[in-house]
């Protein structure tokens, strides 16, 4: 059993809102999280169970009736039509935590909450199990923001060390809890997983016919993991268009799989790229769709660099959702080829970060985050993620952190 760090964000949330709904793809522990979370006096009912989900999207005022509050209910995604009565039994009694939701279709939930619970529920959204959480540091993990309070704790605290390949064994596990917790299976896990997800979820609300051709796209995403979205490219890959391409990449993107990470740009910013960077949130995942089946061939491989920044990425992400936040997190490129692989915006405030695969960063590691002072922000200081076993200043505004300290 892990640790997850949202568990403490579950109750404070409880205290304040009426109706909390955790979104999230399959299989990343929800409900566990919630059960785990959740007191003796909380009814459980799950919309999997086709009983409960005809009665639900039949009859929900009888529904409400029969299962009171404070209620817990599963793959809420399945009823739309439950979120207005929900809605009268919150206006009602007026109390705080009276519904626990979960959903793993967030194009499907976002409608109806926004039309019928606005105001009345707060929405966390949860990955699989970051770095922080299999280290059983979750309680502790905080967002990763690179600033003095940051990077002086860092420094205290205890973190298990973990080498090159440790890593790269992580990143092709994958962050699902049952990935981690029966390696010995991955291979069906993920295996599994693509087929339920397309029969549950993806036909559903693509009305998608050719399953040979969605499985050729998940594919094709994945070996694009880390790189500038192109939807034509995609597209040509799999003989759909560009418009087909891009309804399906929304979709993957609303379930949680892919997060499109954008490029940071103002009004002071004329040469810049202005494309998203695409990235696949599970690596385990990704790394089966590309038929990466050994973790030692992932790291000396053609994805090594990709895959390693996807993973960076996703651990940044997590610690802000873990926690409840808003990630406000960018790239940074330009047409003189100047680059930032990530920048943390926190207030006034640009925090740089760079993704390098080395135990010796040198100075060079970071030497394009000058370019961010003509942005017309306040610069903080910047770090450099790698393989070195502990925070090695680089210079006055730059440290270099290890991987496993996230």
């Amino acid at each position: 059993m892990y640790q997850r760090t949202m568990a403490p964000i579950i109750q404070q949330v409880n205290d304040r809102f009426s109706v909390l709904l955790v979104t999230g793809p399959r299989q990343v522990g929800k409900t566990t999280l919630l059960e785990m979370c959740s007191d003796s006096d909380r009814n459980y009912v799950t919309l999997d169970d086709l009983d409960a989900r005809t009665l639900a999207q039949n009859d929900p005022g009888l529904f409400v009736q029969t299962y009171p509050p404070p209620l817990f209910i599963d793959e809420v995604q399945y009823a739309p039509a439950l979120f207005s009565y929900i809605k009268l039994a919150v206006d009602k009694e007026k109390k705080k935590g009276m519904y626990w939701l979960t959903g793993s279709q967030k194009f499907h939930l976002m409608n109806g909450i926004t039309e019928s619970l606005a105001g009345r529920v707060a929405v966390l959204d949860l990955l699989g199990l970051s770095l922080a959480e299999l280290d059983q540091r979750g309680g502790d993990s905080k967002p990763f923001l690179p600033d003095s309070e940051w990077l002086q704790r860092d420094n205290h605290t205890a973190v298990k060390s973990m080498s090159l390949m440790d890593i790269y064994k992580q990143i092709w596990t994958g962050s699902f809890p049952a990935a981690n917790a029966y390696s010995e299976t991955w291979d069906i896990f993920y295996r599994s997983y693509i087929q339920t997800y397309i029969q549950r979820d993806v036909k559903d609300v693509l009305n998608i016919t050719d399953e040979i051709s969605f499985h050729k796209f998940l594919g094709a995403v994945a070996a694009r993991t880390g790189q500038l979205l192109n939807y034509t490219d995609l597209g040509r890959d799999v003989d759909i268009d560009s418009k087909t391409a891009k309804a399906w990449l929304s979709v993957l993107e609303a379930s949680g799989l892919v997060y499109l990470l954008r490029p940071y740009h103002n009004n002071l910013t004329k040469r810049v790229v202005k494309t998203p960077k695409l990235y696949f949130l599970d690596t385990g995942l990704c790394c089966y769709l590309t038929k990466w089946t050994e973790f030692k061939a992932l790291e000396a491989g053609a994805m090594s660099g990709a895959i390693l920044e996807t993973f960076l990425v996703g651990e940044i992400l997590k610690s802000y959702w873990h926690n409840g936040k808003t990630a406000n997190i960018y790239y940074y490129r330009d047409l003189d080829q100047q680059e930032v692989d990530l920048i943390i915006e926190s207030g006034d405030t640009l925090y740089p970060v760079e993704f390098k695969k080395t135990g010796t960063p040198s100075r060079t590691a970071s030497k394009d985050f000058h370019v961010l002072k003509k942005l017309g922000k306040n610069i903080g200081s910047g770090v450099v993620l790698s393989f070195v076993a502990k925070p090695v200043p680089l210079s006055q505004e730059v440290t270099a952190i290890p991987i496993s300290h996230l």
